[in-house]
């Protein structure tokens, strides 16, 4: 299991300032969690297919279709600024 000193490695190379209360309290609870993993792994997976998902999920998505918009006043009305046809946008490059 881990003790205290493997606790101040880490949080050394983290490069975190721990208090002494800090490094009793991760001690514990990586501890914990180290002998949850345990459990764990008394577990028989053989039978259990490697999945990324607790659930199946898909992506709804639609397909990607080219479509003229049919009032190009009404896109254009909302547009900041403007010139004619176009909307004007503010100039992010010199030349």
């Amino acid at each position: 299991m881990i003790d205290l000193e493997q606790v101040r490695k880490v949080a050394h190379l983290a490069r975190l300032e721990l208090e002494a209360g800090e490094e009793a309290q991760f001690t514990t609870q990586l501890n914990s969690i180290l002998e949850y993993v345990e459990q764990l792994n008394e577990l028989d997976t053989a039978d259990v297919p490697p999945t990324t998902r607790a659930i199946e999920v898909s992506n709804i998505h639609r397909p990607d279709q080219l479509e003229t918009f049919g009032d190009r006043e009404s896109l254009l009305s909302n547009a900041p600024d403007r010139e004619d046809d176009f909307i004007k946008v503010p100039k992010i490059m010199e030349g």
